[in-house]
């Protein structure tokens, strides 16, 4: 028994697109990022790649956006980033610690001088009391200013995903424009 896999099936097809709002903020982040000659990559998990797929959609990123992982398991963490075992042991793939490890990580592996990665619950399942769905951890590395930020976000599946990505992205360029 065979089967056909079709890339132009519309069934259930919802394009991937950015709002307004969203293009705005990367396209000032590219121009800070060629203004002061640095690339950004990053590493994702529960945004699956949302952030690098933001970067990519406007022209001239090449300019800027190196690369990007998407390390949704702990060994993808591990292997790819070098997150330690310990450190996902004791705090989790959803912490400040595992986001602060993944952007060394990838800032090591990229060359790149700034640096975001995202870890969290998306749901509908996998929270808990102490990490609920919906809790989002960014790392961030912008040159020698490295920060790790928690949010919470409210909403479904898409919905957290959709908001991490905007946050992500959103709170990079602050820091860049802070430098």
């Amino acid at each position: 028994m065979s089967s056909t896999f079709s890339t132009e099936s519309t069934v259930n097809a919802s394009p991937l697109q950015l709002d307004s709002a969203l293009t705005a903020q990367v396209l000032a982040l590219g121009d800070v990022l060629r203004e002061k000659e640095w690339t950004v990559s990053s590493a994702e998990s529960c945004t699956g790649g949302g952030v690098a797929f933001a970067f990519t959609s406007v022209a001239g990123s090449s300019d800027w956006f190196n690369q990007s992982w998407v390390t949704y398991s702990n060994d993808a963490k591990q292997q790819e980033l070098g997150v330690s075992e310990q450190t996902l042991i004791k705090h989790g793939a959803v912490s400040e610690q595992t986001v602060k490890e993944m952007a060394q990580g990838v800032c090591h592996r990229s060359g790149a001088q700034i640096a975001v990665t995202v870890s969290g619950i998306a749901g509908p399942g996998g929270g808990s009391e102490e990490k609920p769905v919906g809790t989002v951890w960014f790392g961030f590395i912008c040159g020698d200013n490295v920060a790790q930020v928690k949010q919470v976000f409210s909403g479904d599946r898409n919905q957290v995903r959709n908001a991490a990505i905007h946050f992500a992205i959103s709170h990079l360029l602050k820091m860049l424009r802070e430098k």
